[in-house]
C-alpha cells in the first residue's frame, strides 16, 4: 500500500512538473496530432470520425445551436483560445515587449514580411484555381505554443531575446490573422445579429470606461456577444478577441490587482494543455490512404509547405535584414545571424492557426482531396520547419549570455 502511495505521488509530482515547462503544449500538439493520424489511419477511423460528428445542441425557446462536435471545439473552444489572444495583445502593447515603438520595429517587420511572401508563393502555385485560392492566408500563420515548444528543448542555448522576438513576432502574426479572419473569412451576414453583436459590444466598453473590474460581467455580455456574432455570419472566434480586449488591465480600486492578468494566469494552462491540443486532435486527422508523392506536389500542400517553409524564412530575412541593415532596428541582443536565421526557420511551424484558416477556406465547397491536400501541406510544412529550425539552433549553438525565460 505504501509503494502505491509513492508510486501516485511520484506520477502526480511528474505531471504537475510537466504542466510547468514551457515545451509541454508544444509536446502535446505534436502527441495530439500524432494520435489522429493514427486513429484516422487505423480500423478505428469510424471512431474518430463519428466522435467527430456527434451532434450536440443548445436550445432557449427558439434560440438552437445545433452543431457537430467538431464545430463546437473549432467556434466555441477556439474562441477562448481567441480570447487568449486579445489579453495577451494588450498586455503587451500597455505594459509588455511591445511597448516601446524600438521594440516594435523588428518584429512588426518580420511579421509582415512573414504574411506576405507565403501568401505570394502560395496564391503563384494556385492562381489557376479559384477554389483553391480561398486558403492563400494558410501559410501566412505562426503557432506561438509550437514554436516556443520547440525553441524552449534547446534550454540556455537559445538567448532570451530570440524569444522574446518569437513571441512579439507571433503576437503580431496572430493580429494579422484576426484581421484577415474578420474581412476575408466571412458568411452571408445577418444583420439583426449584427446589432446584438454590436449592442453587445458597447455594453463591454462602457464596463471598461466605468472601471468595472468584476469579470463575471464581461464574460456575461461575452456569451451574449459569442452567440450573436456566432449567427451573424462573421466568425464566432472574433468575440472572444473583443471580450480579451475589453477586460481592464488594472482595477482602479485595488493598485494590486489586475484583472487582465488573473483571467490571462487561469486560462493560461486550460488553453495550453487542453483546448488547443484538442484543436489539433479534432483537425490533424489526415487520411493517407493512396497517398502518393505526386499528392504532395499538388498546388494546394505544396504551396502551404512551401509558403511556411521557405516563404516565412525569406520574407522575414528579407524585411528585418533591410531593416537592419538601414539602421532602423538592430539584430536582439546575444543573438547571432545564425540562431536568428534558424527562429525565422521556426516561425514556419503554423500548425494551429494554419489548421483553423484552412477550416474556414475550405469549410463550404471544398472536397475531401482538398481538405486531405490543405492538412498535408501543413504537416509537411510545420513539421520541416520545426526540424530544420531546431537543428539549426542545436548545432551552431548562438550565444546564451542571457539566461533562459
Amino acid at each position: 500500500m505504501e509503494k502505491e502511495r509513492e508510486y501516485s505521488s511520484e506520477i502526480s509530482k511528474w505531471l504537475q512538473d510537466f504542466m510547468r515547462q514551457d515545451s509541454s503544449s508544444g509536446i502535446l500538439l505534436i502527441f495530439a496530432a500524432i494520435l489522429a493520424m493514427i486513429l484516422e489511419n487505423s480500423p478505428l477511423s469510424w471512431f474518430y470520425d463519428a466522435l467527430l460528428d456527434t451532434p450536440v445542441e443548445i436550445r432557449i425557446g427558439e434560440l438552437q445551436l445545433a452543431k457537430p462536435l467538431l464545430l463546437w471545439i473549432n467556434d466555441g473552444l477556439m474562441a477562448v483560445f481567441f480570447m487568449l489572444i486579445g489579453l495577451e495583445v494588450k498586455r503587451e502593447f500597455l505594459e509588455g515587449e511591445l511597448s516601446r515603438l524600438d521594440q516594435i520595429i523588428l518584429p512588426g517587420l518580420g511579421a509582415i514580411g512573414g504574411m506576405l511572401v507565403p501568401a505570394a508563393i502560395y496564391y503563384w502555385l494556385n492562381q489557376s484555381d479559384p477554389v483553391a485560392l480561398n486558403g492563400w492566408a494558410i501559410p501566412a500563420a505562426t503557432d506561438i505554443a509550437f514554436a516556443l515548444g520547440v525553441i524552449s528543448l534547446l534550454g540556455k542555448r537559445v538567448p532570451v531575446s530570440l524569444r522574446v522576438f518569437l513571441m512579439a513576432l507571433a503576437i503580431f502574426d496572430d493580429l494579422g490573422a484576426i484581421i484577415i479572419i474578420a474581412i476575408f473569412y466571412t458568411a452571408d451576414l445577418s444583420f439583426a445579429s449584427l446589432i446584438i453583436a454590436l449592442v453587445s459590444i458597447v455594453v463591454l466598453f462602457v464596463l471598461n470606461m466605468l472601471h468595472v473590474s468584476r469579470v463575471s460581467a464581461y464574460v456575461m455580455v461575452g456569451v451574449i456577444l459569442w452567440v450573436a456574432v456566432l449567427k451573424s455570419g462573421v466568425h464566432a472566434t472574433l468575440a472572444g478577441v473583443i471580450i480579451g480586449l475589453m477586460i481592464p488591465i488594472k482595477d482602479p480600486k485595488n493598485s494590486d490587482r489586475s484583472p487582465l492578468r488573473e483571467v490571462e494566469h487561469g486560462l493560461h494552462q486550460w488553453v495550453a494543455l487542453l483546448i488547443v491540443p484538442l484543436f489539433a486532435f479534432s483537425n490533424a486527422g489526415v487520411s493517407l490512404s493512396g497517398l502518393t508523392f505526386d499528392a504532395l506536389l499538388e498546388p494546394i500542400p505544396l504551396g502551404i509547405a512551401a509558403g511556411l517553409f521557405v516563404g516565412k524564412q525569406i520574407g522575414i530575412m528579407l524585411f528585418c535584414g533591410v531593416a537592419i541593415m538601414l539602421g532602423f532596428a538592430k539584430l536582439p541582443n546575444g543573438a547571432s545571424w545564425s540562431g536568428f536565421y534558424a527562429t525565422t526557420i521556426l516561425c514556419g511551424i503554423g500548425f494551429t492557426m494554419s489548421l483553423f484558416i484552412a477550416s474556414l477556406a475550405f469549410e463550404q465547397g471544398g472536397t475531401s482531396s482538398i481538405i486531405m491536400g490543405d492538412r498535408l501541406g501543413i504537416l509537411l510544412g510545420s513539421g520541416l520547419s520545426a526540424v530544420i529550425g531546431y537543428l539549426i539552433l542545436r548545432i551552431f549553438n548562438p550565444s546564451n549570455r542571457e539566461a533562459s525565460l
